[in-house]
């Protein structure tokens, strides 16, 4: 279920997991898949530039969660991205977003939605914890245990010091 964070650009918005059998999360309006995001931050922690910039593929609409109580985000969840995104397919259109992450001024941009650096912290956190509800048994796939580590080791300003809980 997404949660409430503010952004620089946008002021509160949403962010978070949309679908427990699935890792796909929402950012506001757009949807992208957990393995991508962690992927892109992963490569962002090994750049040296000043500003790194990538493209980002995303969806734009899909069907409400499950009801609340039965939360808990799924492990095997990207198992399920074909399916996924040819059901996506009937409701949106696959698009690219911008990712720039930028040094000097402290802030990463996802699209048009801008964070400060410690927002950004918490949008990593979120997908580290599960989001609300968090991990099933609290065991994350290893593509989000290898961002953890490339972060927390990472040399780039933006990243240098992030601890996750």
């Amino acid at each position: 279920m997404p949660l409430q964070f503010e952004s620089i650009s946008h002021g509160p918005i949403a962010f978070g997991f949309f679908n427990i059998e699935t890792d796909i999360i929402l950012l506001n309006q757009v949807f992208l898949f957990v393995n991508d995001f962690c992927s892109h931050l992963i490569e962002c922690s090994e750049s040296e530039a000043e500003h790194h910039e990538a493209r980002w593929e995303v969806y734009q609409r899909f069907p409400f969660p499950a009801p609340r109580e039965v939360f808990k985000q799924n492990l095997e969840g990207f198992g399920n991205r074909a399916l996924i995104e040819k059901m996506v397919q009937k409701y949106s259109r696959q698009t690219s977003i911008s990712f720039l992450a930028d040094q000097r001024n402290e802030r990463i941009s996802i699209g048009q939605y801008i964070f400060s650096k410690s927002a950004s912290y918490q949008l990593v956190n979120c997908i580290w914890v599960g989001g609300f509800p968090r991990w099933k048994d609290e065991i994350r796939p290893e593509y989000v245990v290898a961002m953890k580590k490339k972060l927390e080791q990472s040399k780039h300003p933006l990243f240098a010091g992030l601890k996750l809980e």
